[in-house]
């Protein structure tokens, strides 16, 4: 009797609210990497932005389908997840838009189908991490949308994955997009506070591995790379070994950093009262893991590698030594074409100045 061979397990099929942001971008390029059936969901309007609809086009052609719609439309929603029939569901919506996320997990419990739900976390704990307004204002939204996941019952997983590798500015709402310093490093208090850094595409290729992992259902899976655990002497340093040459250190006092956060002036003061949080309060390790709640993603796989914060700074050095090259000999930058924006019906609101981007995500 011949027996046929086994079938392979049938991919969960995803989908991505956010992934033209910075962090969702990572997910969704992760997603379609796994070969799982991806669906982006883009808001009305996105593809005016050309960042935006050059990323959405990207998307599209690894095999992503776009879906046009909000978050906030809990009808919308329950009709999106039954018809496509998807199996998890994952948000990197930016911070105001954390909220929005309530008519989500509504749409999730109406459906009673979703096997996995990931809300917007990508940075801290956000129950443990405390810091002063007008952050913490954005975790209690955070915190609120916990409540209701775990009051309904929604398997879920909380990927907090710390700090994004790059010079962490504390006046910068995209970190990430900026290089490291040049002429002066400003270094927060004394400069010994560590933090985790983790590259976004390790952000990715590691969320989605939790999504189904029947070791993370109900955890908070947190990013602890030991190799990429540096204070901001230790960063400074790097990067000068990078560009060969030392620069001034600038102390950035604790008083400083409330002083920005008290101004309450969104983003700066959003960011500074993080940055606070970070190298002031130490925020990223002063609690254990218990195993109970909460796994360490090295721990769960102890054989993927992190890209080390170095190869990163690496990077960073490549693109200072291309941009320079971009200089014609007239001292004019060479001009970057952009990828012409999706065709859509009408004129929306450019979307793309993002309210706030927190060091790995909001």
């Amino acid at each position: 009797m011949t027996v046929s061979a086994a079938s392979p397990p049938i991919k969960s099929r995803v989908l991505i609210a956010g992934a033209t942001g910075f962090i969702g971008q990572f997910v969704a390029e992760a997603s379609l990497d796994s070969d799982r059936p991806t669906y982006v969901l883009v808001r009305p309007g996105v593809a005016t932005c050309p960042s935006k609809a050059e990323v959405l086009r990207s998307l599209h052609d690894k095999g992503a389908i776009i879906l046009q719609g909000l978050i906030s439309d809990r009808k919308y929603m329950e009709k999106i997840l039954k018809v496509h029939e998807i199996d998890v569901v994952i948000s990197a919506v930016g911070g105001g838009n954390v909220l929005d996320q309530l008519a989500l997990v509504e749409a999730i419990k109406a459906v009673g189908t979703i096997k996995r739900f990931l809300p917007s976390e990508f940075g801290h704990d956000v129950v443990r991490a405390d810091p002063v307004e007008p952050g913490l204002q954005m975790y209690k939204e955070k915190r609120e949308i916990r409540r209701l996941v775990e009051e309904y019952g929604i398997p879920y997983t909380y990927i907090c994955c710390n700090s994004i590798a790059s010079w962490p500015y504390y006046d910068n709402k995209h970190p990430a997009h900026a290089l490291p310093p040049l002429e002066h490093f400003k270094i927060y208090g004394d400069g010994t506070v560590k933090a985790y850094f983790v590259a976004g595409t390790d952000i990715g290729k590691f969320t989605m591995k939790t999504v189904d992992d029947v070791r993370t259902i109900n955890k908070s899976v947190h990013f602890r790379p030991s190799n990429n655990f540096y204070n901001m002497n230790e960063l400074a340093s790097l990067w000068e070994k990078k560009i060969g040459r030392t620069l001034p250190r600038v102390t950035v006092t604790e008083h400083d950093l409330l002083a920005i956060a008290a101004e309450n002036i969104i983003p700066e003061s959003v960011v500074a009262s993080f940055t606070h949080d970070i190298f002031i309060k130490g925020c990223q390790f002063n609690f254990s893991i218990n195993g109970l709640d909460d796994v360490e993603v090295g721990t769960l796989y102890p054989d993927e590698p992190f890209r080390t914060l170095d190869e990163c700074f690496n990077d960073f050095a490549l693109k200072l030594k291309d941009s320079n090259k971009d200089v014609g000999s007239n001292g004019n930058a060479t001009p970057n074409h952009v990828i012409e924006s999706l065709a859509i019906s009408e004129p929306r609101v450019c979307l793309c100045d993002e309210k706030i981007s927190l060091f790995a995500g909001i």
